[in-house]
């Protein structure tokens, strides 16, 4: 995907208020189809993460992610509480978020609500030696096509650029080989000492 930087965009920090979003690139894909990227998420697209982190048929997020605990049946809200920040992938045609990736500050090696360890709440810890985490999903309609490396790596560029003093991690599901590629083609790499690979929990870190 091709990504050109909006011009004249607005001075901003992160994590915005909730709800409210920047245009801040645009991208078109192999096939010419355009996107918009944003990083906020607006109560419209909220929605829509909802129903794609409830959908049963999407067994590929429901055995890798927790989002539905997290956005489907769980707090949008709660969950923005803790300092995060999403960037989105909007296609431009059908308005329709086709991908998402998301950074905030969290303690490296921490689990994930998918293995039962992260503390959903508003309140929290103090974030040891600056690490920030990053996490990403693409969604039916547009998986596999190619999307996800220049889209993760354009979001991971602003996101240091306004946080220059983090360091980046990332924690996934071991059996997950397609994002296990993209995120070693982005030059993460396996941190086995805050991995727990029995329990198929997989940390990597960005050098």
């Amino acid at each position: 995907m091709k990504i050109t930087t909006r011009k004249e965009i607005q001075n901003y920090s992160l994590p915005l208020s909730i709800f409210s979003t920047i245009h801040i690139a645009d991208g078109i894909d192999k096939d010419g189809e355009e996107f918009d990227i944003l990083v906020g998420l607006d109560k419209k697209h909220v929605e829509q993460l909802k129903k794609l982190s409830l959908d049963k048929k999407d067994e590929e997020l429901q055995n890798n992610t927790g989002d539905r605990n997290r956005f489907g049946e769980g707090s949008y809200e709660e969950w923005y509480q803790k300092d995060r920040t999403p960037f989105c992938l909007i296609h431009k045609r059908t308005d329709t978020l086709a991908a998402l990736v998301w950074f905030g500050p969290k303690d490296l090696g921490k689990k994930s609500i998918k293995f039962g360890k992260e503390l959903d709440t508003p309140t929290q810890p103090k974030i040891e030696n600056n690490w920030h985490t990053i996490s990403c999903r693409s969604y039916p309609l547009f998986r596999g096509t190619g999307l996800m490396k220049n889209f993760i790596q354009y979001a991971m560029n602003i996101y240091k650029e306004k946080f220059s003093n983090v360091m980046i991690w990332e924690g996934q599901d071991n059996r997950n080989k397609p994002m296990l590629k993209v995120f070693s083609n982005l030059g993460f790499e396996i941190d086995k000492e805050n991995s727990d690979l029995s329990n198929n929990w997989l940390v990597m870190i960005k050098k």
